[in-house]
């Protein structure tokens, strides 16, 4: 008896869909470990890097890449989806002069406006900001939506979060 007869239609659709899914998740696993391993040289190569420097933070925002306002060498080195792409943009003064880096998006809402800050860099990256003279700035607690709130009481019923 010939296998093929003995498969229905729908069950030859079905593992050819399983087969396509294994296939992609094998490729997602090989290539979920390149990105990982090349995202802890980055990091390294930042830590190598970085410096410590007093800098006055003039303003902070989201915007595109291409509207960032970084030079052009900059923009040139760039990756052409990445342009598109929106960054956390803080323009800060060093000394005399006026530079645009990108903030880290960890720290990008603790950063103060209008202050004086010893902050971290590397390159064109800011990775950290510790305020120099005066209190660090509060963020606004966010209202929470009827979803989240539902949420939190179901898993402080069950056990799941301590008790506020």
């Amino acid at each position: 008896m010939n296998l093929y007869l003995a498969l229905s239609t729908p069950a030859i659709v079905s593992l050819i869909i399983i087969g396509v899914l294994i296939i992609g998740i094998i490729v997602l696993y090989f290539l979920g470990k390149k990105m990982d391993k090349k995202q802890k040289e980055q990091q390294a190569m930042l830590e190598n890097y970085k410096q410590t420097v007093s800098m006055l933070i003039i303003d902070k925002k989201v915007v595109r890449f291409k509207d960032a306002g970084f030079p052009q060498n900059v923009m040139d080195q760039a990756p052409k989806y990445s342009r598109r792409m929106k960054v956390r943009v803080v323009k800060c003064k060093i000394g005399p002069q006026i530079v645009t880096l990108i903030c880290d998006d960890k720290i990008f809402d603790t950063v103060p406006v209008k202050k004086e800050v010893k902050a971290v860099i590397s390159g064109m990256y800011l990775m950290s900001v510790k305020g120099l003279h005066g209190k660090a700035p509060v963020a606004p607690v966010k209202k929470k939506n009827f979803f989240k709130r539902t949420i939190e009481k179901l898993q402080e019923k069950a056990g799941a979060k301590p008790v506020k």
